[in-house]
């Protein structure tokens, strides 16, 4: 039987390995760097990483460890815990359309103010800070609010970097306790410091009033009436003694705090993971000392730290960047060129793409934009659209076998509704063959698709859909599953 300190350990150490690489998103870090940069044995690093790819949370590539998006679910279980997001945002978005400036609310962490909701606006000169991100809170009027709370608002001129104006007021709970702070953000080529509280302030102080009393109305919720089952002991007995149980049981107490508003109590917490009490209380005890949790009326809240994991350069990757490795996975088993698109109008327009090397090749590169009518991407992606707007499409021949009606164009969209997956056979350039299916986001919506093409002379019709269809299904799903992890426009 392990002792009581193995699961801490493993807990701990996993989390110190997703700290090193949340810490160097942009290098590509192998096992022997992840030796050297936490001090654990390369054994130890090896199986951490194994649970961390099981659970989804890191991507091995050619022996390099990456973040993948199932890690956000650890910070969006502290974003549902706190609450903040989910009564404040659409506040603080509204105050961001109104001003046409870019808002946020930061919360304290430790000495640090930590961003938990943004609105940007889109200019040459934009304000980049992340949800996640972490700023001197000395340095910056979200901070300088939240460090005295009896300040009425603060301002931040050009502290954190040249050319930055802020101003930041308190938002208060309704016992009076101050639990984020609200900021204006601009540029100094738009306003001064002085003229930026002159214009925003009023705006600000109405909407902080809008925001109290939504905290006002806003009431800690019960956990899930359903118990949970704990994953842990089907991977162990699939993959031995690679997987560390008490990691992935440790990381699923970390995110069943995040099922309730205000938190979870011991015997909750058991009852949504489907673990014991007993490896629940040493999961958070651990949490605890990490200064992830904190007991909160014999509630365990999850604390603004858990957003260090991976939250901030995970969330700003781009959609290209995220269906990028799936797409070369694609091509790898499928050994034929793949690529993923969206909907411009009536065209599609190539947003990533994977090229095979090979004599006979199909050559496009991102942003280029064919007739959706033409294209299994874009016949995939005119399946969500109404009839009317299909009706409206002309198709204009563009080899002898391309539809040439607007009644031929419905009946093969119809199709490919009904199919699942659309394919074309040289309507676009002779000698080449497609087949694609949709990508969606976590509300079902079609975003995008995913296709593979090939020279005809390669592969029949019958043979795509028996060979290369269910490997294309395979990466729309796992391309989907981390897209409803970052929000992100294709």
């Amino acid at each position: 039987m392990s002792s009581p300190e193995e699961p801490a350990g493993a807990l701990e150490r996993g989390l110190a390995v997703v700290r090193v690489l949340s810490a160097e998103p942009r290098r590509r870090l192998r096992a022997t760097d992840l030796v050297r940069l936490t001090g654990l044995a390369r054994s130890t690093v090896d199986r951490i990483v194994a649970t961390l790819v099981h659970l989804g949370h890191l991507r091995a590539d050619d022996r390099e460890v990456l973040l993948a998006p199932p890690l956000m679910e650890l910070g969006e279980a502290y974003l549902a815990c706190s609450g903040l997001p989910a009564a404040l945002a659409s506040h603080a978005g509204r105050l961001a359309a109104e001003l046409d400036e870019s808002t946020s609310l930061a919360v304290l962490d430790q000495s640090g103010a930590r961003f938990v909701s943004r609105f940007t606006r889109r200019r040459t000169l934009s304000v980049v800070f992340r949800v996640g991100d972490l700023l001197p809170a000395d340095r910056c009027a979200a901070g300088l609010v939240l460090l005295d709370p009896s300040s009425p608002w603060a301002e931040d001129d050009q502290l954190v970097e040249s050319g930055l104006v802020a101003v930041a007021v308190p938002v208060r709970d309704p016992a009076g306790a101050v639990v984020c702070a609200l900021s204006v953000v601009s540029h100094t080529s738009r306003h001064t410091v002085s003229t930026l509280r002159e214009r925003a302030l009023p705006a600000m102080r109405a909407t902080v009033a809008e925001m109290e009393a939504a905290l006002a109305r806003a009431e800690t919720s019960g956990p899930p009436d359903t118990a949970g089952v704990d994953d842990s002991l089907a991977a162990k007995r699939e993959l031995g003694a690679g997987f560390l149980q008490s990691l992935a049981r440790g990381l699923a107490v970390l995110v069943s705090l995040g099922t309730a508003r205000g938190g979870l109590t011991l015997a909750s917490a058991a009852k949504v993971t489907g673990l014991p009490r007993a490896t629940v209380r040493r999961a958070l005890l651990v949490l605890e000392r990490l200064g992830y949790a904190a007991a909160d009326d014999g509630r365990f809240v999850l604390l603004p730290r858990v957003l260090e994991l991976g939250y901030a350069p995970v969330s700003a990757r781009t959609f290209g960047e995220v269906v990028q490795p799936h797409l070369a996975d694609l091509v790898a088993r499928v050994n034929e060129s793949a690529s993923v698109a969206v909907l411009s109008g009536d065209e599609v327009v190539y947003v990533a793409r994977v090229p095979t090397v090979s004599i006979m090749s199909v050559t496009i590169g991102i942003g280029t934009r064919f007739p959706a009518y033409a294209t299994s991407m874009g016949r995939a992606l005119l399946a969500d659209l109404p009839e009317e707007r299909l009706s409206e499409i002309v198709p204009q021949p563009l080899t002898p076998y391309t539809v040439d009606s607007s009644a031929e164009l419905v009946a093969a969209v119809r199709q490919a509704a009904v199919d699942g997956y659309a394919l074309v056979d040289q309507e676009l350039e002779e000698g080449v063959r497609s087949i694609a299916v949709p990508v969606r986001d976590r509300d079902g919506r079609a975003v995008a698709a995913v296709n593979v093409a090939t020279h005809a002379g390669r592969a029949t019709p019958a043979e795509l859909v028996r060979d290369v269809l269910p490997a294309l299904l395979e990466a729309a799903a796992r391309m989907e599953a981390d897209l409803a992890h970052v929000r992100v426009n294709p």
